[in-house]
C-alpha cells in the first residue's frame, strides 16, 4: 500500500486540508491518506477539551472521500502525540509500500529537528512538503537536505489560510468565504465551540 498521512490538530479541520489531502492523493497516485488528528499536540497549546470535537469533525469532513481515511491511534494511547511513536505503530498495523509518506507544512518543516526522536523518524518517513508562506525558499531547507532528511516540494500554490483565523473569525461570528466545510461549520454552530 503507498500509504500517505496527515497528522495535525485540525482546530478546526477547513478546506484547505482537504485541498492538500485531495492534491496530494492525485499527484502522487497514494491509495490511501490516513488523517491523523493529534489527541495532546506537544507543539500546541491546544484545549483538551476539543479534542473528540477535534476527531469528529475531521470524520464529518471526509466522509464523502472513499480514499481518506482516519486513525484515532492517538487517541487509544491518551498521552502526548508524538509522530515517532504513531510511525513506528502504523509500520506494525499497514503492509507499506517503500516509506511512510508525511505531509507537512513548511513551518512545521524547518522546525522538524525539535521534534521528539527527529534523528529517527527521518529515517522512517518521505516528507511531502506544502508552502505556508508566499515568500518561499527552496534553499532555507538545504541544512535538512544535509542531514539526509528525505523530503520533497508539493507543488501545489499556496493559499492563505489557517486554522487559527478561522477560529478567530468563527469568535467574531464571520466567515471566510470558501474555507469553511459546511458539515465542519454545523457542528461548531451545534456545539458551541471557539466562542
Amino acid at each position: 500500500m503507498k500509504l500517505c498521512v496527515f497528522q495535525g490538530t485540525f482546530n478546526p479541520i477547513h478546506s484547505v486540508h482537504i485541498k492538500v489531502a485531495k492534491f496530494a492523493k492525485e499527484y502522487y497516485k497514494f491509495d490511501n491518506i490516513l488523517f491523523i488528528p493529534a489527541f495532546i499536540p506537544p507543539h500546541k497549546n491546544v484545549d483538551k477539551d476539543l479534542a473528540n470535537h477535534r476527531f469528529n469533525m475531521v470524520k464529518l469532513a471526509i466522509s464523502d472521500f472513499d480514499f481518506f481515511k482516519i486513525s484515532d491511534i492517538e487517541y487509544k494511547r491518551n498521552e502526548n502525540s508524538y509522530t515517532y511513536n504513531t510511525i513506528k505503530e502504523l509500520y506494525k498495523i499497514y503492509d507499506i509500500e517503500g516509506k511512510i509518506n508525511f505531509i507537512i507544512g513548511t513551518d512545521a518543516f524547518l522546525n522538524i529537528e525539535s521534534w521528539y526522536e527527529a534523528n529517527k523518524l527521518k529515517d522512517l518517513v518521505h516528507f511531502i512538503v506544502f508552502k505556508r508562506t508566499n515568500d518561499f525558499n527552496e534553499s532555507d531547507f538545504d541544512f535538512l537536505k544535509d542531514k539526509n532528511y528525505d523530503f520533497e516540494f508539493a507543488p501545489m500554490q499556496y493559499i492563505d489560510i489557517s486554522s487559527t483565523k478561522l477560529r478567530e473569525n468563527i469568535h467574531r461570528g464571520t466567515s471566510i468565504k470558501n474555507m469553511e466545510l459546511p458539515v465542519v461549520r454545523e457542528y461548531i454552530k451545534k456545539n458551541g465551540l471557539y466562542k
